[in-house]
């Protein structure tokens, strides 16, 4: 079937677009001048963000502040702006998973960074601060629960960096391509990529309640953690191979989430600093988990928020 129109559809936004904004479909604003995801509106959002995955953990995160002066919520994404120590903060909920942080980074950096006047880059954009606080299992005996730790490299496994042309610019492929090498990473999952902490940010995060290290950035919680239920996994020692494996610093892979890989990727390519502290709420080398880790993350959340406004 052939559509006909009647030959002035759509002129306004091709005369946009010739004049450099950017068009209706890529980047879509609500009628009352909020993003499409996160239903956030430029002012809304602070110059610190931190991350959780759990819609749930917003609330525990806001309830150190002392004044919230936003809540807002759409889908998975919840959204509490308000202020600690005189500081304003945002804390927002991303849900599970790296296509989820492609969301969230790519339309708060736009909050931050596009006049949704003109549809353009600002020509001095912000540079915000990204805390990912989220929980993970460690894959290395001497990480036991209950350990905070802090990951100064991301590994994806998921692909999702390599849909972004400055990549290549950013990565680190040495380490990228001595993982594929030394743990015989099969060629039809996904290729590798890491990315770093920002330096200064994970500096001011560490402490020595922190422990530190490579992180591995999973596209699921099942296979691609090395976990069988009634389905085998194709590789069953790739996380004997990942916990062996040492990095030329030194530093070991300490653990899986899903998010981290993500997170720096497009913090770096962005001009952000992230950096992403986790409980250990399992440890996947001896079985061993929490079935109440609540106290421990309220520890961790006091933890970053008192880091972040010293």
């Amino acid at each position: 079937m052939i559509l006909k129109g009647n030959g002035n559809e759509g002129s306004g936004k091709r005369s946009k677009a010739m004049a450099g904004a950017i068009r209706d479909s890529e980047l879509i604003i609500e009628e009352d001048g909020s993003i499409y995801h996160l239903r956030l509106r430029p002012e809304e959002v602070a110059d610190t963000v931190i991350l959780v995955g759990d819609p749930g953990r917003v609330s525990m995160v806001s309830a150190f502040f002392d004044r919230i002066e936003l809540q807002r919520r759409n889908r998975e994404f919840i959204t509490h702006t308000g202020w600690y120590k005189g500081h304003r903060i945002t804390v927002l909920a991303t849900g599970i998973g790296t296509d989820n942080i492609d969301i969230v980074l790519n339309e708060l950096d736009a909050l931050k960074n596009i006049d949704f006047s003109t549809r353009r880059p600002r020509s001095l954009p912000v540079s915000m601060r990204i805390v990912r606080i989220g929980t993970s299992g460690s894959l290395q005996r001497d990480v036991p629960v209950n350990t905070f730790l802090l990951t100064r490299k991301a590994v994806g496994l998921d692909g999702l960096m390599h849909f972004y042309r400055d990549t290549a610019a950013h990565a680190d492929f040495h380490l990228a391509k001595q993982l594929t090498e030394k743990l015989e990473w099969p060629e039809i999952w996904n290729r590798l990529y890491v990315f770093d902490a920002d330096d200064a940010l994970a500096d001011q995060m560490a402490g020595e309640e922190v422990m530190e290290g490579i992180t591995l950035s999973a596209p699921g919680f099942y296979g691609p953690q090395g976990r069988s239920l009634r389905l085998a996994t194709a590789v069953p020692d790739m996380n004997a191979r990942i916990g062996a494996f040492v990095a030329p610093d030194g530093r070991r892979i300490t653990n899986y989430e899903m998010e981290s890989s993500a997170v720096y990727g497009l913090s770096r390519l962005l001009g952000h600093r992230a950096v992403t502290l986790c409980a250990i709420i399992a440890n996947r080398v001896t079985g061993e988990a929490l079935d109440d880790y609540s106290k421990l993350m309220e520890r961790l959340i006091l933890y970053v928020l008192n880091k972040l406004t010293s």
